[in-house]
């Protein structure tokens, strides 16, 4: 007997993430996937920034942090006293999972803010870490959809958009799946938008023509 799990999408607000932003995140992912091993689960992490337009979420751009995770005291208590007894001892490992740096979320918000953006959220790879990493990995793949800990981190940043984008290499090529969820983990539709060198994505009050 097989279980088969039903997503409910909801398309009355859609992520529209615009390929140029895309493009930018999975070429760094990319990069990190290079470096993964079996005891190095590297992760990749950005902020999305953009603007709300007609109850869409339009990504523009994304910014790059820190993982504060072996350097913050905070987030070290945080994942010994809380993560790791609630999601296991994988998180353990300093590189698994993401906790941005305070000091560029800050640089990040106030440099959205001469921009005219907003922080809207943020997108992180999942990898496929049952392939590449150790044997009691095999059993556990990981794909697009949020993990608990993944769900347990949407909810506590109060962020309306949060993306997995999963990546893997088969036959000597990349590839790569996309979803979206908002703060509560619902699914969000999402849409990877390709714009002509003189089309400019509507900004905060903007409609479309």
């Amino acid at each position: 007997m097989t279980t088969e799990r039903i997503i409910e999408v909801s398309e009355k607000s859609a992520v529209l993430f615009s390929q140029s932003a895309l493009e930018r995140f999975l070429a760094a992912a990319e990069t990190e996937y290079a470096c993964i091993t079996e005891t190095n689960p590297v992760p990749c992490f950005a902020v999305l920034l953009g603007a709300a337009a007609e109850g869409d979420w339009l990504v523009h751009d994304v910014a790059f942090g820190r993982n504060a995770r072996t350097t913050d005291p905070t987030a070290r208590q945080e994942f010994a006293a809380t993560i790791v007894p609630r999601f296991g001892t994988a998180y353990e490992n300093p590189v698994r999972a993401w906790w941005l740096d305070p000091a560029d979320l800050l640089r990040i918000g106030r440099e959205a803010d001469r921009r005219g953006l907003d922080i809207l959220g943020s997108v992180h790879m999942h990898p496929d870490w049952h392939r590449l990493g150790p044997p009691e990995a095999h059993a556990h793949p990981l794909d697009e959809l949020p993990t608990d800990m993944d769900r347990h981190m949407f909810r506590g940043s109060g962020w309306p958009v949060n993306v997995v984008c999963y990546v893997e290499r088969r036959h000597g090529a990349h590839g790569y799946a996309l979803s979206a969820w908002d703060g509560n983990c619902d699914r969000l539709a999402l849409r990877v938008h390709r714009l002509a060198p003189a089309d400019v994505l509507p900004g905060p009050g903007d409609a479309d023509g």
